[in-house]
C-alpha cells in the first residue's frame, strides 16, 4: 500500500480533477424533478428541487407551469410561503378516477413570500395525476421561473424537435412517459 503525502501543493492532475468536479456541480445545478419517468394513467408526486439562488441572492418565488394532461394538481403547503393556483381550460377532456372527466384545472402553481438562501436547497412538491390519454415515450416539461431578491432563472428551455440530447443553459425539468402498469388481480 502506498502512502501519499501532500506537502503544500496539490499535484496538478489532482487539482484538475477537483476543479472539473466543482465546475460540473455548478454547471449542472438547475431545477430538477426527483423522478425521471412516470406511467400514464397514474398518480405522480412531482418533487422539484431548487439547488441554489441567483448569484448569491435568495429565492423568493417559484412558479411552475403544469403540462397539458397533468391533472388533479395539488401543491404541498410550505411554511412561510404563500401558494397561488392559476387555473385554466385544458385542450381536451382528460379521464380521472371512476369515470370522471376533467376539462379544466391548475395550469400554473406559484409559491412566494418565503426566502430560500442561496447556500441551501429546498423541494417544492405537487401531487398530480398523469392522464391515460397521453402517449408513452413522449416527454413532458414543467417550465419553472425562479425569482430571487436580485435576479431570476428561467428554467424553461426544451430541446428542439429531433434533438433530445441538445445541451441547454436553463433546461425545463422533464419526465418521460412510460406505458401504464398492467392491472393484475
Amino acid at each position: 500500500m502506498t502512502n501519499i503525502r501532500w506537502r503544500g501543493r496539490m499535484p496538478s492532475c489532482a487539482f484538475v480533477a477537483v476543479l472539473s468536479l466543482s465546475t460540473f456541480n455548478i454547471a449542472s445545478a438547475h431545477v430538477t424533478l426527483d423522478k425521471k419517468e412516470v406511467a400514464i394513467g397514474s398518480f405522480y408526486k412531482a418533487v422539484l428541487t431548487v439547488p441554489h439562488g441567483c448569484d448569491g441572492s435568495p429565492t423568493v418565488k417559484i412558479a411552475v407551469q403544469i403540462p397539458e394532461g397533468v391533472i388533479s394538481v395539488k401543491p404541498m403547503v410550505k411554511p412561510g410561503w404563500t401558494i397561488e393556483i392559476k387555473r385554466g381550460a385544458y385542450a381536451k377532456p382528460y379521464s380521472f378516477l371512476h369515470g370522471a372527466k376533467f376539462t379544466e384545472g391548475p395550469k400554473e402553481i406559484v409559491w412566494s413570500g418565503g426566502a430560500l438562501p442561496d447556500g441551501y436547497f429546498d423541494e417544492f412538491i405537487l401531487q398530480t395525476f398523469v392522464a391515460g390519454e397521453l402517449t408513452p415515450g413522449t416527454t413532458l416539461y414543467f417550465p419553472v421561473t425562479q425569482t430571487c431578491q436580485k435576479g431570476e432563472h428561467r428554467w424553461v428551455q426544451v430541446p428542439s424537435a429531433g434533438k433530445p440530447d441538445e445541451h441547454l443553459g436553463e433546461p425545463a425539468p422533464a419526465i418521460k412517459l412510460i406505458p401504464a402498469a398492467s392491472k393484475g388481480h
